[in-house]
């Protein structure tokens, strides 16, 4: 990172930092009136590419996902120079024989679904279909921000950010002040897009492992529309304010809770090894922490790629997405739709939360149980199995848990252990039931100051 004192400061400069950065912003955190709802300008644009796609969807789905697994399996089985020489080729095409097989397992899972054959429990709505459709809808999420990030990420308002509110950052969530804006861009916008910012930022150097692992576990949490829609679906819309109050504040609280104590803190706090730290909040002496931010700024602007290199960086990260991640979405979220529709796994794990909830005061305890746990498999299983619950209290308390687990493997969880953050699996999971664990008391306590019942 460039910290020369003697960098030019001038009109050019500043503008070169403030028009992409304001552009970003309003793309990825300005919420608009929209259908009747509320999205940001990144969910509208989305939705929009979704509908355009939306016939050729399943057919280019399934050819990305054919075409990762056979070039993975040549490549780890025939190490081609072609590929294996070449930086891209190499990046999407290499990989561990775990991922290998979880691959060929999701182009497997892909032609089932496609063509309509096999088993019922591998090609249904619940399963297969489920995951297909939700991977029609993050391409075109993933096609978007590919190329819109850059404006977050390069143009340096992350380092400006940073530097003004890293006396809020540090003490409540032990998180860099550049974090401010990757926070409410996840917290704000699309959970997948706020693990894909995280994990970027963590490989380029500005967050150590246990900072993006904790702003990837705890802040990418849905989007609005998503939480209005969630409200609908458990009849608890005409309760929106509240229900998004205490989300929000559930959500701040537990992440000040988890922060302090393990698995969280037990992360290791460095850089991802082949860059090393990379950027510098604290400003030195003789200069005033705004004067410092902006520089920092306008430094990071600087230094941006121009709209060829922008473009070029956003193919990267799309393609990345499109051959590394869709196959393993597809076999991840599939194995775990399975597991949660048609068998009784669930249940079984649930029964001790039954009991805690039971302890919280909640009614229906036994019946909500499953739904404290399920969204571990997808976000919308938590609204499905807790609809039918009678008390209105119970229905508001697991929406707005389900909302802040924000931890399912048929996205955000798959995005997480395949990334190159040092988290697996077994990570994932307690994190998720820790949250669940922490999360559960606060909402029970705020729904009955807010006076639901």
């Amino acid at each position: 990172m460039n910290n020369d004192n003697t960098t030019k400061i001038d009109s050019k400069s500043i503008m070169k930092f403030a028009i992409p950065s304001a552009l970003g912003v309003f793309i990825f955190l300005f919420p608009l009136p929209w259908n009747g709802s509320v999205n940001i300008p990144i969910g509208i644009l989305s939705e929009w590419l979704a509908a355009l796609i939306a016939p050729a969807a399943p057919t280019l789905i399934t050819i990305f996902i054919l075409i990762s697994a056979i070039m993975t399996a040549i490549t780890s089985l025939l190490k081609p120079k072609a590929i294996i020489d070449n930086k891209l080729l190499s990046k999407l095409f290499t990989s561990s024989p775990f991922y290998l097989l979880f691959k060929i397992i999701g182009a497997v899972v892909v032609l089932m679904v496609y063509f309509n054959v096999g088993p019922e429990y591998v090609i249904s709505g619940d399963t297969g279909g489920t995951m297909l459709s939700l991977l029609k809808t993050l391409v075109a999420w993933f096609f978007a921000a590919s190329f819109l990030i850059p404006l977050l990420m390069d143009f340096g308002i992350m380092d400006y950010t940073g530097t003004l509110v890293r006396n809020f950052t540090q003490p409540l969530f032990k998180l860099p002040g550049r974090s401010a804006i990757d926070l409410l861009a996840s917290w704000v916008g699309n959970c997948n897009v706020g693990v894909v910012l995280t994990t970027t930022q963590y490989e380029q150097g500005y967050y150590t492992a246990r900072e993006a692992i904790t702003i990837a576990t705890c802040f990418s949490a849905v989007s609005l529309p998503f939480c209005l829609v969630i409200a609908a679906l458990l009849k608890v819309e005409h309760l929106f304010i509240p229900f998004y109050a205490i989300l929000t504040i559930t959500g701040i609280l537990s992440v000040v809770i988890m922060t302090r104590i393990p698995p969280l803190s037990k992360y290791p706090n460095e850089y991802y090894a082949p860059v090393g730290k990379q950027v510098n909040e604290v400003e030195p002496q003789g200069i005033t922490k705004s004067q410092w931010a902006l520089k920092l700024a306008v430094e990071r602007a600087a230094t941006a790629p121009d709209a060829k290199g922008v473009l070029n960086k956003g193919f990267e990260m799309f393609m990345g997405i499109v051959f590394q991640l869709t196959p393993l979405v597809m076999s991840f979220g599939t194995i775990a739709c399975i597991l949660a529709t048609y068998t009784p796994i669930f249940q079984w794990l649930s029964v001790p939360f039954g009991y805690y909830l039971q302890m919280l005061g909640v009614e229906e305890a036994f019946a909500a149980a499953p739904a404290t746990i399920v969204g571990f498999v997808d976000m919308f299983l938590p609204a499905v199995l807790a609809a039918n619950i009678v008390s209105l209290k119970t229905r508001f308390i697991i929406g707005i848990l389900s909302l802040v687990q924000i931890i399912y493997m048929t996205e955000v969880g798959t995005l997480i252990i395949t990334s190159k953050m040092p988290v697996d699996f077994k990570g994932v999971l307690a994190l998720f039931l820790e949250k669940t664990i922490i999360a559960l008391p606060i909402i029970v306590l705020l729904t009955n100051i807010f006076g639901i019942a």
